[in-house]
């Protein structure tokens, strides 16, 4: 558990191999993101997340990250507080309700302090990826092939900083820089939300059914005064629950991830509230994605788990009146959403188990080529970043998909699942900074 102490305390890791549907030639490990998603359960969406190709060749080991999943999940919050907290006033226009974030931000640690195991103090990426490190050693893999999405890329860039001699073929897609501050991380989704939301708008005002009039400007200043509208005037829901403020902006941030499947349904919720003032379809969206059952269990440990991780990793060293200047500053780059997000910093504020990841850009010296896949218009995790990390590992190879998507492997580029595969397959590289239509 604690790797200061290898004499101590242990943890089980629930870990699944797919074998390969022909001859393997040996095993990709497969981690999605979050932090908190299950890589057990990707390993096992294993023929729609690879290619055919690449399930025929490799078995496919799917680990959930201590603490996550399947892996002794830790549970800090009850149901009913995970709820409050999604509910909760995330902007505040008094000094009163200011005071009510700051107090209620420190309560999701003191919950896990109280509630979880003491595992939650343990559940930094360094940790995980010393963990995956044993996992690959105790499969009898003599390096680590792997696809990380998302955060799934800072747990492959930090292996591969701390184990450059056992990197297989490694695939980064949709970077998640190990070596940025959490306000550097969250000012950046802030500024890369907003572009996918005026997208979302263009769209939608483009779609015949969009419930506001105009063009795509109109359309988003329209759907900016919606959701703040809902700080004072809620929406009622069929199971008794508001649609606050907070959680219209959870239901449009949340569904601004992949246009193709993302964008109608977040127009047709949108309808729905706009013309019937119900927020039911939004509310189904937000309790989509947080994996909240109509019974109102949340089915898995993963609001829990990306506290642990992301604090651990990132801990806010700001006050609220850091927190105040942040939102003067990010409101021109980042005016829907960069207010949230910046009061959202003080979660992470003191977090008492700090990680003891590296302040400097991964170079990840001795390891063989690395892939790094960047979309241009990935909402959650810019381009810039993808471009960074490639640059600055010392045999990085970047491929870019020219695109509005979180992530590219598997989304809808052939160029770019080509790439991709050749690489696994035969380590072959793409051409210099490969962009993909």
């Amino acid at each position: 558990m604690d790797y200061d102490e290898p004499d101590g305390k242990t943890v089980e890791l629930a870990l699944t191999k797919i074998p390969a549907t022909g001859e393997s030639i040996g095993a990709v490990f497969l981690n999605p993101g979050g932090p908190g998603g299950s890589a057990f359960d990707y390993a096992k969406a294993a023929d729609i997340v690879v290619s055919p190709a690449i399930r025929e060749s490799f078995d496919i080991v799917g680990v959930d990250p201590r603490g996550v999943g399947k892996s002794e999940p830790v549970r800090c919050l009850s149901d009913a507080e995970i709820d409050a907290i999604f509910a909760a006033d995330g902007t505040p226009d008094t000094v009163e309700e200011g005071r009510e974030i700051v107090e209620d931000s420190s309560y999701v640690a003191e919950a896990c302090e109280v509630n979880a195991s003491e595992l939650w103090k343990y559940m930094d990426t360094v940790s995980v990826a010393r963990d995956m490190d044993i996992a690959r050693a105790a499969l009898g893999e003599p390096v680590l092939n792997y696809i990380g999405k998302s955060y799934g890329t800072a747990l492959g860039a930090t292996y591969a900083e701390l184990f450059p001699e056992t990197v297989g073929r490694m695939v980064l897609d949709g970077v998640l820089p190990t070596h940025f501050s959490q306000e550097e991380v969250t000012f950046g989704q802030a500024v890369a939300f907003e572009s996918a939301f005026e997208h979302f708008a263009q769209e939608c005002a483009a779609s015949g059914s969009c419930p506001f009039d105009g063009d795509a400007a109109d359309v988003a200043t329209q759907l900016r005064a919606f959701l703040a509208d809902l700080d004072t005037e809620p929406l009622p829901t069929a199971d008794g629950r508001e649609l606050t403020e907070s959680l219209g902006n959870y239901a449009v941030i949340s569904f601004l991830y992949f246009p193709d499947g993302d964008y109608p349904r977040l127009r047709d919720a949108l309808k729905q509230a706009v013309d019937n003032r119900d927020g039911t379809a939004l509310l189904a969206l937000v309790d989509e994605r947080t994996s909240r059952s109509v019974d109102g269990r949340y089915l898995d440990n993963s609001t829990d788990s990306f506290y642990a991780v992301s604090c651990a990793d990132r801990p806010f060293d700001g006050d609220e009146a850091r927190v105040m200047q942040l939102v003067d500053d990010w409101q021109m780059e980042a005016p829907t959403f960069g207010e949230a997000l910046a009061w959202g910093l003080l979660v992470c504020a003191d977090w008492p188990a700090a990680s003891t990841g590296s302040d400097s850009p991964t170079r990840a010296a001795g390891a063989p080529p690395i892939l790094v896949v960047s979309t241009t218009g990935d909402s959650a995790t810019p381009h810039s970043w993808g471009l960074a990390l490639a640059q600055s590992l010392e045999d990085g190879h970047l491929v870019t998909w020219d695109a509005v998507n979180h992530t590219a492997y598997r989304e809808g580029s052939t160029c770019v699942d080509d790439a991709v595969d050749a690489y696994l397959l035969a380590g072959k590289v793409p051409p210099s900074d490969l962009v993909c239509d």
